[in-house]
């Protein structure tokens, strides 16, 4: 996974940010648009609004999931607790499912539903001990090995073709400063495969305001493979590969639910002894069956020199840039007993600090992709190199503006925040003046 980090100081400086200590090779290439073969009339869906809630606090569930019950139709709440899901018009006898970790799952028939401001209250899930036939392990490292291995008998063994929502922004402190999103196709290949995920763009659009960077322009290089390589299951060697698992400390925290499910909550941390700067967070492992359901964890950055030089290649020389934060997600979806990737984000905070600048500047970078449809590649496809994204790909450089309201149809997003409501709007509102004078579209 990596980012480009693009400086504008007198000339463009380019640097290289290694996320997860992985090389690239640099360069860009134009992506050919693409979607699944049986495309639904864009206007035959139904559109519901609303917010998952927690119902003791009324505190708004971040990332809850959303599932049309017998479909592979899926969405998540944003950080405001919003969401959003599109459902093709036939399908009006379905439940919604709604899942978040430590609350009890909730069934919804889609009767009940409304078109907008629909409030989905959800109850605290009580971790009671865990039935008799499970037993508790005494060492946790040992049961994120024996997770790790039990990839093929736990996760999907089909390729796959899977349709997802994929969002990037970056922030000068609190103001949005480029916003691009895309719909893409992931050409998913069965997890004990070492062949890499293929992803093609179908539809991707972006807005950057240069003036509020100021000297500093970021671009945020690999796009969806961003998101995509924080599937641990399948990509296990940016993290705890062979070599690097021991490495860690591993403890068991206090046991959880999802889905009605028992969860193990495993603690991970870097030994003393390793300087190099790894992980911690914490690992969600289904009890009965040893299956990773999430992970959230970020960079060990203590010593910023260190962890500067990991992701920084080059820099203005009057300027000192470090990450104030590395942080990582990852949750799976299951059906029919196999699990499979289906939501990531990524969040970084870098610092700069001038020379001779009583201010110093500071950029937030996140990106995020939801899997909201999925079916099996029985044909076993994969995109040809000149069809398929590179792992290089910068998003903000593929995509077009913001003019199109109905630029998405029937597929679906994840609901923006009203941070990011607000900048698309104001965007359009320039479009518009810039139309209606004989201008031309801002991109």
């Amino acid at each position: 996974m990596i980012l480009k980090l693009n400086i504008n100081s007198n000339k463009t400086i380019v640097s290289t940010l290694f996320l997860v200590l992985f090389t690239l090779v640099i360069g860009i290439e134009k992506a050919n648009a693409f979607f699944q073969e049986e495309t639904r009339q864009e206007s035959n869906f139904n559109l519901y609004k609303g917010e998952v809630i927690d119902s003791d606090s009324n505190k708004p569930l971040v990332f809850a999931s959303l599932m049309v019950e017998k479909t592979n139709i899926s969405t998540i709440t944003n950080t405001e607790g919003e969401f959003s899901i599109k459902i093709p018009g036939d399908i009006s006898n379905a439940n919604i499912i709604v899942s978040f970790l430590g609350y009890k799952t909730k069934t919804i028939p889609l009767a009940q539903l409304k078109n907008g401001k629909n409030r989905i209250m959800m109850d605290v899930s009580i971790t009671e001990l865990p039935e008799i036939n499970i037993s508790i392990p005494k060492d946790a490292e040992l049961l994120v090995r024996e997770t790790l291995k039990k990839k093929g008998e736990n996760y999907f063994e089909d390729p796959t073709l899977m349709t997802a929502f994929y969002r990037e922004t970056i922030k000068k402190r609190r103001k949005n400063v480029s916003l691009s999103e895309a719909v893409v196709n992931i050409y998913k290949t069965p997890y004990t495969s070492l062949k890499q995920d293929g992803v093609k763009l179908y539809k991707a659009r972006k807005s950057t305001d240069y003036d509020k960077l100021d000297t500093v322009a970021l671009k945020l290089q690999g796009g969806p493979f961003n998101a995509l390589f924080v599937d641990i299951m399948k990509y296990p060697e940016y993290i705890f590969s062979k070599e690097s698992i021991s490495n860690y400390n591993f403890k068991f925290d206090r046991s959880t639910r999802v889905n009605d499910r028992l969860i193990y909550v495993v603690t991970f941390s870097q030994k003393e002894s390793i300087l190099d700067p790894l992980y911690e967070g914490k690992l969600y492992i289904d009890a009965e069956n040893k299956i990773l359901t999430s992970a959230i964890y970020h960079l060990n950055i203590t010593d910023k020199d260190l962890a500067s030089r990991l992701f920084v290649r080059k820099k203005p020389r009057n300027a000192r840039v470090w990450p104030n934060e590395v942080a990582y997600r990852v949750d799976y979806r299951e059906k029919n007993g196999k699990w499979y990737y289906g939501y990531s984000n990524v969040l970084l905070e870098f610092k700069i600090d001038w020379d001779r600048r009583l201010f110093n500047s500071v950029y937030t970078m996140t990106c995020e992709m939801a899997v909201t449809d999925w079916k099996k590649n029985m044909a076993a496809d994969y995109p040809k190199i000149r069809d398929r994204i590179k792992t290089s790909i910068i998003l903000s450089d593929e995509a077009i503006g913001f003019a199109d309201p109905d630029f998405w149809g029937e597929y679906n997003i994840i609901e923006p925040e009203k941070s990011i409501e607000s900048a698309i709007k104001k965007i359009q509102r320039q479009l518009r003046r810039a139309n209606s004078s004989g201008g031309t579209s801002i991109p």
